[in-house]
């Protein structure tokens, strides 16, 4: 993916019955926009106090592109050159649309701000053939992959924390579960407006029912979603956090729910497993706000909020 200084977005497809081919084409053109100079009236502009770069990686059996945001150098600042810099996984939203690219405004805040290596991973999207597993996947191969060369990224393994919105909250859920199961600490895991159930239940909230329609056409991106997330015949349950056996010994985690989402109740019951389980959380609710809201400054005024609520938390976890 690349930036370009224009392009056009596409008009919203018919999510009940797009083709296959049609889906290519729209995510095509959308991720395009996502990436342009033109957006950025929507999706904010980055800090000027990072940079940002693409890079790919090899990971088992694929090469992967991930987004870098570091603080850049300054006359009085040695942050860019430092070596032990904290690391941020960051997964985008969006499942089988979406870029890295979309982000740059809160990641490259972080970047400059806390300061942080910021590593956003622009995973493989949802598609036939393509399952939720796979973009699973690429999350904490990412993170595990950048912990083991730790020292050729210039970050810390012993502050890494991971954060994600939307389906990539889902990915980074999960890898957090991951990483618990591998014997990785965390310092902290951050899920803005989470989808963590692609089950049978996955509609099965009150949320659901009520912004299914408003204030935009949510549940046909939700079933295509689904679809596209879980083969046919495919145990759902292991790509829903919500569903995991043991949420114990996770990282502290801040749940952010915008109130006005089809899926703000997947973030608050999950908040309330995790506490469940004694897992440090904070359930952080904005009132009125939408799905996606974080990447929408241009439009959505409790983004800034947001933003600053998220750094807050990571730079009180790094710091213990």
């Amino acid at each position: 993916m690349s930036e370009t200084t224009t392009a056009t977005r596409p008009p919203e497809p018919d999510f009940s019955a797009i083709t296959t081919e049609e889906l290519r084409a729209y995510r095509d053109a959308e991720n395009r926009w996502r990436a342009s100079s033109a957006a950025r009236t929507i999706l904010g502009e980055p800090d000027p106090g990072a940079t940002i770069v693409w890079r790919e990686i090899a990971l088992p059996g694929r090469d992967l592109l991930v987004r870098v945001y570091r603080p850049a150098p300054t006359e009085h600042d040695e942050a860019a050159a430092r070596t032990d810099l904290p690391l941020v996984i960051h997964v985008h939203g969006g499942s089988f649309v979406g870029t890295a690219a979309q982000c740059d405004w809160t990641n490259s805040h972080l970047a400059a701000r806390l300061p942080a290596l910021v590593v956003s991973v622009e995973h493989r999207l949802l598609a036939p053939g393509s399952p939720l597993a796979n973009a699973a996947d690429d999350g904490w191969d990412v993170l595990r992959h950048v912990v083991r060369h730790a020292a050729q990224w210039g970050a810390d393994p012993a502050r890494a924390v991971v954060f994600g919105e939307s389906c990539g909250a889902l990915i980074s859920a999960l890898t957090a579960i991951r990483a618990r199961e591998a014997g990785l600490e965390l310092k902290a895991q951050v899920l803005v407006n989470p989808a963590v159930d692609v089950t049978e239940t996955m509609f099965d909230y009150p949320s659901t029912a009520e912004y299914a329609c408003t204030p935009t056409r949510a549940m046909p991106q939700l079933r295509l979603f689904q679809r596209l997330a879980v083969p046919p015949g495919a145990d759902a349950r292991p790509v829903s956090p919500l569903y995991a056996d043991d949420l114990s010994g996770l990282a502290p985690a801040l749940v952010v729910v915008p109130t006005r989402d089809a899926v703000a109740d997947h973030g608050r019951c999950y908040a309330e497993r995790l506490r469940e389980a004694g897992t440090p959380v904070r359930l952080s609710e904005y009132p009125g706000a939408k799905h996606a809201f974080l990447t929408l400054p241009g439009v959505e005024p409790q983004a800034e909020a947001a933003q600053a609520e998220i750094l807050a938390f990571l730079r009180a976890a790094l710091a213990n």
